[in-house]
């Protein structure tokens, strides 16, 4: 077996009170944020690891583990462990709801993909009227009952985020917005042309670990984290009129924001 590249990988510090294993994950980490390991690419394998640092292989699959459970790696069963890649898509706050998006036929997620290059499609589509919660009727302004639009989005066949918009059925009864396809420039067109300009959103974000149930639906690796964001979206009278409540898969957006400098 050939030796590791000189400078790819340093060597243990046998003084250090840290454990080898996160020794070897510390230095791994470093390649990779260094661009030694690129993105996609594989590893060394545990063989080389092995005899690079004279450790055992169970030392060697700790290494990995500590990785895999930050997110920067994934194992692939018989082929090894490969560098994960970045978020291929960026979410432009500033522009995502743009009305001459919805003008030309294109809702947010579409115009985010174009962007990525990415085909995107969506699936396990579920529309039809509830109860609120608590929280979504308070946030629409007390209401009882909400049509609620449920659906996950995939780009390149991959699953990248599940939402769940919530509308005052006295708007979206009866209406496009309550059919499966609400038609070109998605629910924020139709709102529109029933009268309800959107004026501007609120949104609410926080970090945090999947459910069980995220994870399956999502389809994450072990240590990946969602984003889980809240938007409400307002008409020119100020009326509350979609909350819609997304989780993303972390490692699959870049938010970006505009900051006007007051």
């Amino acid at each position: 077996m050939n030796p590791l590249p000189s400078g790819l990988l340093g060597d243990l510090d046998p003084t250090s009170d840290r454990a080898v294993f996160r020794q070897i994950a510390d230095q791994l980490r470093e390649a990779i944020d260094r661009g030694r390991f690129r993105e996609g690419e594989k590893l060394p394998s545990e063989a080389e690891l092995v005899e690079h640092y004279g450790v055992s292989r169970m030392t060697v699959r700790n290494s990995f583990s500590v990785l895999t459970g930050e997110g920067l790696v994934h194992a692939e069963h018989g082929k090894g462990v490969f560098v994960r890649p970045r978020p291929p898509v960026r979410r432009l706050a500033s522009d995502r709801f743009a009305r001459r998006h919805r003008e030309q036929g294109k809702s947010a997620f579409i115009v985010e993909a174009d962007a990525a290059d990415s085909h995107p499609t969506v699936d396990s589509l579920e529309v039809k009227e509830e109860k609120a919660s608590q929280d979504i009727s308070t946030r629409l302004g007390s209401v009882r009952r909400v049509l609620a639009r449920r659906r996950r989005y995939l780009l390149d066949g991959r699953p990248v985020e599940f939402a769940t918009s919530y509308l005052p059925l006295d708007i979206a009864r009866g209406t496009p917005i309550a059919e499966p396809n609400p038609g070109p420039g998605g629910i924020y067109a139709r709102l529109e042309e029933l009268g309800h300009h959107l004026d501007h959103f609120e949104e609410e974000i926080r970090a945090r670990m999947p459910s069980p149930a995220e994870v399956k639906l999502l389809h994450l690796a072990a240590g990946v984290p969602v984003i889980h964001l809240i938007r409400t979206a307002f008409d020119t009278e100020v009326r509350a009129v979609e909350v819609c409540d997304t989780v993303m898969a972390a490692d699959a957006y870049v938010l970006s924001y505009q900051l006007p400098a007051i």
